[in-house]
């Protein structure tokens, strides 16, 4: 049985920012992040859940968007908070 993500159609930005400075919320209040992730609906720059603030959760939650991709170099995953599946654009996970 095949597992899907069922909010595909809320991805508008899949490709990351050549620059990304860091994440947003730790930036504007001088905290730390662990790795980087990217609203796929709106571009927002949050850190993950291993970070101390899980601003990219955070954001998911607040806004709907629940739709992210790794904004980490080399990284092409997406993940879905609602669905909770992970899967590469074009091509969804098992």
């Amino acid at each position: 049985m095949s597992v899907t993500c069922g909010h595909l159609d809320q991805i508008e930005l899949t490709d990351v920012p050549e620059q990304v400075p860091g994440c947003e919320d730790c930036l504007r209040t001088g905290d730390r992040w662990v790795h980087l992730r990217m609203c796929t609906s709106c571009g927002h720059i949050g850190c993950c859940d291993s970070s101390p603030n899980r601003h990219a959760t955070a954001h998911a939650q607040r806004t709907g968007h629940v739709v992210i991709r790794s904004a980490e170099p080399g990284e092409d995953w997406f993940w879905c908070y609602q669905d909770q599946i992970g899967f590469t654009f074009g091509a969804e996970s098992s």
